[in-house]
């Protein structure tokens, strides 16, 4: 496993988990996925307060307790969605200094841990008070209640504002090699988290299937028939489409943000992780110049 370090010298593996569909129901299996990304080498994991409204976050931070003795591991979560962990609803978009302060103390004593990793703000507009938000992540990490900090977001404006008048040390956004829009925030000083790497299972050997019950009507930058066109030519290559996908994002340089619901679909994805090694950075490059880059058109300024 390769590993990426961070500006706050957090390493995390640049193939990491996705926590947030995990089948809560199920101990067994979340523990048998939880080992195979360990023995793997996967040291960091992903998930957020608004997960299962808390749930998530107080099933993965116990459970991984029991490895920690004998793993390096890291646990990241995210705030800013302000809910009722009762009535299993949000309630708003809350990024103030005292909701924050709060919900960091909540999602600490959840996990069970004495520091979080790394605490994400799960979204953000530019209207927000977002200096305010700045400066409470900053105590929260003077005081030891968090070791770094980030912003999980898509909004160019909110990004820009981020990296210019903050310590962020990881920056999470959609990225894969056909929804390119994420390639405009790439940094060398912020590691970037890159979710979607599969495109809800369109870039795997189920695109077919994928590509009719949910992307009939297309998607951002694409039709349905230049979505088609696009995978007819990805599958020209002698490649899986998951492997062609990790590749491009281990050649981006990112994290590569895995989500899984079972222990055999992340076994799965591991192959095709290890099988990317075997298509060259000129190929990719090749696949990757018949490929429109696209942007954002929204929130921009």
């Amino acid at each position: 496993m390769k590993y990426i370090i961070t500006k706050d010298n957090q390493s995390i593996s640049r193939f990491s988990l996705g926590c947030m569909n995990l089948p809560l129901g199920n101990t067994k299996e979340i523990n048998d996925i939880l080992r195979l990304a360990l023995e793997f080498g996967v040291n960091f994991f992903d998930t957020a307060d608004l997960y299962q409204y808390g749930r998530n976050e107080a099933t993965v931070g116990p459970l991984l307790h029991d490895y920690m003795k004998h793993f390096d591991i890291k646990i990241g979560t995210k705030v800013g969605n302000e809910f009722d962990s009762a009535l299993r609803e949000k309630i708003r978009w809350n990024p103030s200094g005292d909701y924050i302060n709060r919900a960091a103390i909540d999602s600490k004593l959840r996990l069970g841990i004495p520091s979080i990793d790394l605490y994400q703000l799960h979204g953000g507009t530019i209207e927000d008070n977002i200096d305010e938000t700045i400066a409470t992540f900053e105590e929260l990490k003077r005081r030891g209640i968090i070791k770094s900090y980030g912003i999980s977001s898509i909004r160019k404006n909110v990004i820009d504002y981020y990296k210019e008048n903050s310590n962020i040390a990881t920056l999470m956004t959609d990225l894969s090699i056909l929804k390119t829009q994420g390639e405009e925030f790439l940094d060398e000083n912020i590691v970037t988290l890159a979710r979607g790497g599969l495109m809800q299972g369109l870039l795997s050997n189920k695109h077919e299937n994928v590509l009719e019950k949910k992307f009939k009507k297309g998607t951002y930058g694409y039709t349905y028939d230049e979505l088609k066109q696009m995978l007819m030519m990805l599958t020209d290559y002698n490649h899986s489409l998951e492997s062609i996908a990790f590749k491009y994002l281990d050649y981006m340089n990112v994290v590569t943000l895995n989500g899984v619901s079972s222990a055999k679909q992340l076994e799965q994805n591991i192959g095709h992780y290890l099988d990317a090694e075997s298509i060259s950075n000129d190929e990719i490059k090749e696949i990757r110049g018949n490929i429109k880059t696209l942007y954002y058109e929204n929130h921009r300024e």
